[in-house]
């Protein structure tokens, strides 16, 4: 009973440290999912539908997400560091896997997945001006100059490019998430750095799950039938419109943001958040696949999930430094 005891007291010690605003957010999601799953056992009852078996796979699967996330953001920087260089590792491999096939790209391969340990070594180091560069200047002309210096002419310019699209997109960008833990709590965070990357991932995240439930009930003309048939104006401004509005209402409780600043990225994260969506669309479509890999039930792969994170991640990380924090 001691051992029970102080376990309690250790977990609610450790809860009472963390800002209150993002225990608040943290709790909010657990209710939505909880509804959710609530609705997703009454509808095959109500109306017998194949469909919601994968609907009940997508809500089983975010519940893993959301207890991955939440337990890495009550940890601290090091533990959501480390999901996020596992995560884009992943996305990495899929990529990879599915737009690089030939054995002479071998050692490139090694070396991107190098170089995503270093990058993710100076986010650990606390080293932003070579995060930076990092990626999209030095591996962008050291990656190349390797490929030469193996003697690989073939496909070169198409391998060179590939490799960088996907270290950008997979490793440099979905850093930059991370990177918002580093901020210190000298810049005055309402909710701390943890409730910077809470409040991302729940914009980005909703606005994917507006897109898609404006779409579903109102959804009428294509927007992009070419690439993502699915896809339809209703539900882009539909999710446009609720997430703008989620973000200038609820932002100023997790981010430092107000007036302009917070308008801005309400205006565009939206927006970046379907461009994301749309890119790795395009992508999947030249390379013949539906999802990146099956790795995620209901989902698809890593880089399915997260394909709108890789655009509102860096966006919404300059915003915040042009308009609120002094760190970068």
């Amino acid at each position: 009973m001691d051992f029970v005891g102080d376990l309690t007291g250790h977990a609610g010690r450790f809860l009472a440290a963390q800002p209150p605003a993002l225990l608040a957010g943290l709790a909010g999601v657990v209710i939505l999912l909880g509804v959710a799953s609530a609705i997703a056992a009454v509808l095959p009852r109500l109306k017998p539908d194949k469909s919601y078996e994968e609907l009940r796979l997508r809500i089983v699967s975010w519940w893993g997400m959301v207890a991955l996330l939440a337990g890495a953001l009550l940890l601290g920087w090091q533990a959501t560091t480390a999901v996020f260089a596992f995560i884009s590792f992943l996305a990495l491999r899929e990529f990879l896997s599915l737009a690089v096939r030939r054995r002479e790209d071998r050692p490139a391969i090694l070396a991107a997945y190098l170089c995503l340990l270093a990058a993710y070594g100076f986010i650990f180091a606390d080293r932003y001006m070579f995060y930076l560069v990092f990626i999209p200047v030095w591996v962008f002309l050291g990656l190349p100059a390797l490929m030469a210096l193996i003697g690989q002419t073939k496909g070169y310019l198409a391998s060179a490019a590939t490799f960088h699209w996907g270290l950008v997109t997979c490793v440099y960008n979905l850093g930059f998430v991370a990177f918002l833990m580093r901020v210190p709590q000298t810049e005055n965070l309402p909710a701390g750095a943890a409730g910077l990357v809470f409040f991302l991932l729940l914009a980005t995240e909703f606005n994917d799950v507006a897109q898609y439930v404006w779409g579903k009930l109102f959804g009428r003309r294509k927007i992009l039938p070419s690439v993502s048939p699915n896809k339809t104006w209703e539900g882009f401004l539909g999710g446009w419109i609720t997430t703008a509005a989620l973000i200038w209402f609820v932002g100023p409780v997790f981010t430092p943001l107000s007036g302009h600043g917070l308008a801005i990225v309400a205006f565009v994260l939206p927006a970046a958040g379907f461009a994301g969506d749309v890119t790795m669309s395009a992508i999947k479509r030249d390379i013949g696949v539906k999802d990146t890999s099956h790795a995620i039930p209901g989902h698809g792969g890593v880089l399915d999930r997260a394909d709108s994170l890789t655009f509102t991640a860096p966006l919404y990380f300059h915003l915040l430094a042009l308009f609120a924090l002094d760190r970068f």
